[in-house]
């Protein structure tokens, strides 16, 4: 008899050793296919607690009646009037999907090489690394959210970047800090992505004033895209007009950090590094209110930890997939063209020389590895690999 085929949590069981959990931030729309999950009969129980303690702490911090199942069932996208229920569904769901994960596969989050979040996705990493409670990280952006949404009125999202250089970082914030000074409104970096691509949230027409000025500041081939979307701003100095960073500082007083799982590894995007076993938590996560997401920090940490896994979790997940995947095929197009074996020269000169990325290769081999990382959604593969 021929032996049975290794199932698909089986095989996932086995890559946890190698594997890193990526928690995702807000967005504008956050449902993903949540709704898909409730149609599970085996997931439906824990994923009606985790929405009902997301509820729960919404009514806690502003006394309104909320109720995360019915936005769920009813596949209703909260808009930014109701950003505080965007942050609860976001957290309250990266939690019951690591949870359906060990408690119906089997797959423990624990036996992971490496951890880590975007924005929101950073307090849902400390939650699950056990350091504080899922309450406590869902408490202090829920609370504040009001607040954030209302400073968002007027705030739009700049992509700068560059095909072929990289941009400097400490320009950019140099012309954010030119511009503030103005007194025309608040400008600076939400996230860096990379060193030729960062995230600007600006108020009023700082970004339209950034772009008049940035080519006399930063590379000839620096570009700005606009976003069209309001955009709570989190990890810039605009919080701090609402006196945010103070306000979130006083509530953390009442956490209780602990030492959390040694395994996995826990890395901030606040500060760069994996400090939470060096840094008292509440210090990062005072830091992760107005201080830039270093997503960039955290995929060189990856490439360098000898993981070949990623696993993202969340409702939908972007900017993180995004990120790696234009990594590794940048990567194979800078290799590409750095080698003219097998290659023709009209094919050679088509592809496009992403200098940033030829200074970095020699000294950083570890981006060698990118086209093969591979990444699993997490949402999918639940859903894919539902209890019949």
């Amino acid at each position: 008899m021929a032996s049975a085929l290794p199932t698909a949590a089986h095989q996932l069981r086995q890559a946890m050793p190698r594997a890193a959990f990526s928690f995702r931030g807000y967005n504008t729309t956050n449902l993903g296919r949540t709704h898909e999950l409730w149609q599970v009969p085996a997931y439906q129980p824990v994923l009606e607690r985790w929405l009902e303690l997301g509820s729960q702490v919404c009514h806690d911090s502003h006394g309104l009646t909320t109720d995360l199942v019915a936005r769920v069932v009813g596949q209703l996208e909260p808009d930014l009037d109701h950003y505080a229920e965007s942050v609860a569904l976001i957290m309250a769901v990266e939690f019951a999907q690591v949870e359906l994960l060990e408690t119906i596969h089997a797959i423990e989050y624990r036996k992971s090489r490496l951890s880590f979040g975007y924005s929101l996705g950073e307090l849902t990493a400390v939650a699950a690394s056990q350091i504080i409670s899922p309450a406590e990280a869902m408490e202090v952006p829920v609370a504040l959210a009001h607040d954030c949404a209302a400073l968002a009125h007027d705030v739009r999202m700049g992509i700068v970047f560059s095909r072929t250089e990289a941009v400097d970082e400490h320009k950019v914030i140099r012309l954010c800090e030119d511009i503030t000074a103005e007194r025309q409104g608040v400008i600076g970096i939400s996230a860096v992505l990379s060193p030729n691509t960062y995230l600007v949230l600006g108020q009023r027409d700082t970004l339209a004033r950034f772009r008049a000025e940035m080519g006399g500041v930063l590379s000839k081939s620096a570009h700005l895209k606009r976003d069209p979307n309001l955009w709570p701003p989190l990890h810039t100095p605009i919080v701090r007009q609402r006196h945010i960073p103070d306000r979130a500082s006083v509530m953390m007083e009442k956490m209780s950090p602990r030492p959390g799982l040694e395994s996995p590894t826990l890395f901030s995007l606040a500060t760069g590094t994996a400090s939470y076993h060096h840094i008292p938590a509440r210090e990062i996560l005072r830091r992760w209110i107005d201080h830039p997401q270093r997503l960039w920090d955290a995929v060189m940490f990856t490439l360098k930890e000898d993981v070949d896994l990623i696993i993202h979790v969340g409702p939908a997940p972007n900017v993180v997939p995004a990120t790696f995947s234009r990594l590794s095929d940048n990567v194979r197009q800078q290799l590409a063209r750095m080698s003219l074996t097998g290659l023709g020269m009209r094919a050679v000169s088509n592809l496009v020389n992403r200098r940033w990325l030829a200074n970095l290769l020699p000294n950083r081999a570890a981006l060698l590895r990118a086209p093969s990382i591979r990444q699993l959604n997490l949402e999918d593969w639940l859903i894919d690999n539902a209890p019949k």
